[in-house]
């Protein structure tokens, strides 16, 4: 199971993640990048973004691989707002955004990552 190898491999080791955003001056959205590095996505067939803005439909946000074994995606966002939001890799393992504004409890005895825009 993945989150089984993730565990082993990343216990003492921090994984690397981000989250890049950019503002636009005339638009009421931001387009926020969620990235992966290859040492998560090495490990991973394929990641999904799930959370508020989607329903937390589980196959809405494919994120793609790129030639550099990084996952990323970009969504825009509406501004002024705090979405909730975790990756899903293989179908089985949530993952939280390391570098996250923040992370809040969620319902299932853990927490979601926020990114506010």
């Amino acid at each position: 199971m993945l989150k089984g190898k993730l565990m082993k491999q990343y216990k003492l080791k921090v994984i690397f993640m981000s989250i890049r955003k950019q503002f636009y001056e005339k638009k009421p959205v931001c387009k926020v990048t969620f990235k992966l590095t290859k040492d998560i996505a090495s490990l991973a067939n394929r990641v999904n973004l799930a959370g508020d803005f989607n329903n937390w439909d589980k196959e809405g946000i494919p994120m793609k691989k790129l030639k550099n074994g990084e996952f990323s995606v970009s969504v825009d966002l509406q501004k002024g707002r705090e979405y909730q939001f975790r990756y899903l890799i293989d179908g089985c393992s949530w993952l939280n955004e390391t570098e996250a504004d923040k992370l809040v409890p969620n319902e299932f005895q853990s927490d979601n990552s926020v990114v506010i825009v």
